[in-house]
């Protein structure tokens, strides 16, 4: 046992810098020590944010740095380095999603954290959403009666200039084939897939996707609709968009059965708040559902893997988990997916 869990954080973007690395440090339990990044002069200025931090240029700096942990925040087609870095080190992974830019490496790093025995788990901080955490237990309750549906709708406007808060180095790696591996499907899909197994207990086990590149003149898509089904009937739908202006409605979560419905409104992102209401099968009737709107996901998350790594509660998505869906993901935009999706009902810590 330590008294603080010593983390590396890998890749110094906007991610890491505005919400993973703002969600460790307000953690009694966590501290990070080093920050690494290919720009060494990135790396160092997030490191001079953190009392005592160290700043790396390679991923070489993992081992014998007495870290607890490694968070990967890298552009896509990077993260198999970092895993393997960390797996070899013998150091539990958090990595952000989708696991890697290319399917065979995905494949790659689980099959590096498995023969290493390493915790690692990918990092969708949207299990972790109070909101989305109520709407698991009220579905697991039975609030729902048979749950008949999932709707999420998650978009944005990413055109081929964006880049995000406080980067001025004009480069847009999100709209890039190679290293983002995708545009918003693989981008913000993820998310959605995950939660719906999140949210009911079992995954999506079929799927068809249609892309869309209709607004942005670049070479990935930038908008998507996933089309499933769970293997005991629910279906789902997921709207994902680059191609949606800011100041438009664009993120919604509902949850449909036969005792009512759910309806999580600007819960999906980076940050707490949002607005959560539960609409009664019987009488129609609306009512406000409260949840904690000074949480946000990417704290909730921390607090997870930190419990997970002192060994206080298990972690209850397990990566071979993750690396199926994402699998399932790629599959969908071909043909209709009929593979089996490991699945069982997350556990919930508090």
């Amino acid at each position: 046992m330590v008294s603080r869990l010593r983390w590396a954080v890998v890749g110094a973007g906007w991610v890491a810098r505005d919400h993973m690395v703002p969600a460790l440090r307000a953690s009694e339990r966590s501290e990070v020590t080093l920050v690494v990044d290919r720009d060494l002069a990135a790396a160092g200025r997030l490191a001079a944010m953190l009392p005592g931090a160290a700043a790396a240029g390679d991923v070489s700096a993992l081992a014998g740095a007495g870290l607890d942990a490694v968070y990967v925040a890298t552009p896509n087609d990077a993260h198999l380095p970092v895993v393997a870095a960390a797996a070899a080190a013998g150091l539990p992974v958090l990595c952000e999603k989708p696991l890697a830019a290319e399917l065979s490496d995905a494949e790659r790093m689980v099959e590096l954290v498995e023969a290493a025995g390493v915790l690692a788990a990918t990092a969708y901080d949207q299990r972790w959403h109070p909101a989305h955490r109520e709407v698991t237990r009220l579905v697991a309750d039975g609030a729902l009666g048979t749950v008949t549906a999932v709707r999420i709708v998650y978009g944005c406007w990413l055109p081929p200039e964006w880049l995000p808060p406080g980067d001025t180095s004009g480069d847009n790696w999100r709209a890039d084939p190679v290293r983002a591996g995708g545009g918003a499907y693989l981008d913000l899909a993820p998310h959605g897939l995950d939660l719906v197994g999140a949210l009911l207990g079992e995954d999506v086990s079929t799927a068809r996707t249609f892309l869309q590149r209709r607004v942005h003149d670049y070479s990935v898509d930038d908008g998507a609709v996933l089309v499933g089904s769970t293997a005991s009937g629910v279906l789902v739908s997921l709207h994902v968009s680059y191609n949606t202006r800011d100041v438009l409605p664009r993120r919604r979560l509902e949850v449909v059965g036969t005792a009512g419905q759910l309806t999580a409104v600007d819960t999906m992102g980076q940050t707490a708040g949002g607005a959560l209401t539960f609409a009664d099968g019987g009488d129609g009737e609306q009512r406000e559902i409260a949840f904690d709107v000074t949480l946000d996901p990417f704290t909730a998350q921390a607090a997870a893997f930190e419990d997970a790594l002192l060994g206080s509660a298990s972690w209850p998505f397990p990566i071979s988990r993750d690396l199926a869906l994402l699998r399932l993901l790629h599959d969908a935009v071909d043909v209709p997916s009929t593979s089996s999706v490991p699945s069982a009902r997350p556990e919930v810590h508090a």
